[in-house]
């Protein structure tokens, strides 16, 4: 690879949401490996790895989609929507796979949390250039159930992990459109001297 396909591939990339994802269309699970092992790549302080995946596909999506919607309904209480509810119980089944995405507390406890969190965005981000890299689409979603303490037990975390949102991929049936951004000359100061 190049420099110039590497900048193309980057800047390709875009989030393809669940009514965008051609249902029933499954992605091989090779593939998803080697999506998760690339994920694994990323840098992470004291090489410790804090990431842990919990991957959904086949009848496994329909077990997040109820676990999450019967979640949702216990917790929502008087802020309860039954377009949310809705959203949770078919939005899963649209994908071929999702990725639960779990940052695991490191024994390290020199470490600060937040850096933590931080690799495993890294982990993210090689996951989002991985599923581009396949002609996929994919996204990152942290709606739903993602920060709610009673969800951490079903995708194996404890009190000291966090659940920090759900990866969904599968084959692009509508494809994204968009994409601009500001110049990087508005967000970068370069002090020279």
């Amino acid at each position: 690879m190049n420099a110039e396909q590497f900048n193309e591939l980057v800047r390709r990339r875009r989030s393809v949401f669940p009514d965008q994802l051609e249902p029933g269309k499954k992605v091989d699970d090779a593939i998803v490996r080697e999506i998760l092992t690339n994920a694994g790549w990323a840098p992470n302080h004291g090489k410790q790895e804090p990431w842990h995946f919990t991957v959904f596909s086949g009848e496994g999506l329909q077990k997040l989609a109820v676990f999450q919607s019967e979640l949702y309904r216990q917790e929502a209480g008087e802020n309860f929507k039954e377009i949310t509810f809705a959203k949770l119980q078919q939005n899963p089944l649209k994908a071929s796979h999702i990725i639960a995405i779990g940052m695991k507390r490191t024994d390290n406890k020199n470490i600060p949390e937040i850096e933590d969190i931080e690799a495993v965005s890294c982990a993210v981000q090689n996951i989002y250039l991985s599923v581009t890299a396949y002609g996929l689409g994919g996204y990152w979603t942290t709606g739903g159930i993602t920060y709610k303490e009673s969800a951490k037990s079903f995708f194996g975390l404890r009190e000291e992990d966090k659940l920090l949102g759900f990866f969904y991929i599968g084959h692009v049936a509508i494809p994204s459109t968009g994409g601009a951004r500001k110049s990087i000359e508005e967000k970068t100061t370069w002090i020279n001297g």
